[in-house]
């Protein structure tokens, strides 16, 4: 499955990014879960995920629990748990109308982090996993199609009551992050447009 569609492309090549892009898919980008990337998913505490429904209309919501409530039990497998809820099921029908979902792990603080997963997912009502999941009601189950993690330099650091260091100022130029200057992506990152 291709990682960018023509309305990517064509943003990309307005500003300059597509060699960027697709230098960020060629080192960064997956479809199976890393060791790394299992740890991370399963220390956090929330995640975000975004569904639509047949006709394509989106919906947003915030999943938590204890770290550990996401597991990634398989390289090509993560599952979760539903928690009783407001019984409205926007997220989880909508997975039931339309099986692809996006995912986003974010760690806030000192070192902030992010990771986006984008698959196809399946509900089930039974099984050992539900069993094993204090208090789950279904257990959603996602094959991954697209791993990659994500730039965390606007993330603030909610603990300390910061903003993230590069939020844009009037006052001060925009800070590059380091990640730019490595030889793995410099030679592709175009030029800053105002």
């Amino acid at each position: 499955m291709a990682m960018y569609h023509s309305g990517n492309r064509d943003l990309q090549q307005r500003f300059g990014s597509t060699a960027l892009a697709d230098r960020l898919v060629e080192r960064l980008w997956r479809d199976r879960f890393r060791d790394e990337d299992r740890a991370f998913i399963e220390s956090v505490e929330f995640f975000f995920l975004a569904t639509a429904d047949a006709d394509g209309r989106p919906d947003c919501s915030f999943k938590g629990g204890p770290p550990g409530f996401v597991r990634v039990p398989a390289p090509d497998r993560l599952v979760f748990p539903d928690y009783d809820g407001n019984g409205m099921f926007k997220s989880l029908g909508n997975i039931q109308a339309n099986p692809q979902i996006g995912l986003l792990f974010i760690a806030m603080g000192e070192k902030p982090k992010r990771l986006r997963v984008n698959g196809r997912a399946t509900l089930h009502f039974a099984g050992d996993t539900l069993a094993d999941t204090p208090g789950a009601q279904i257990i959603v189950q996602v094959t991954p199609e697209h791993i990659f993690p994500n730039c965390p330099r606007y993330i603030p650091d909610l603990g300390a009551g910061m903003p993230s260091e590069y939020v844009p100022s009037a006052a001060e130029p925009p800070k590059e992050p380091a990640w730019k200057s490595f030889d793995a992506f410099k030679d592709v990152v175009p030029p800053r447009r105002r």
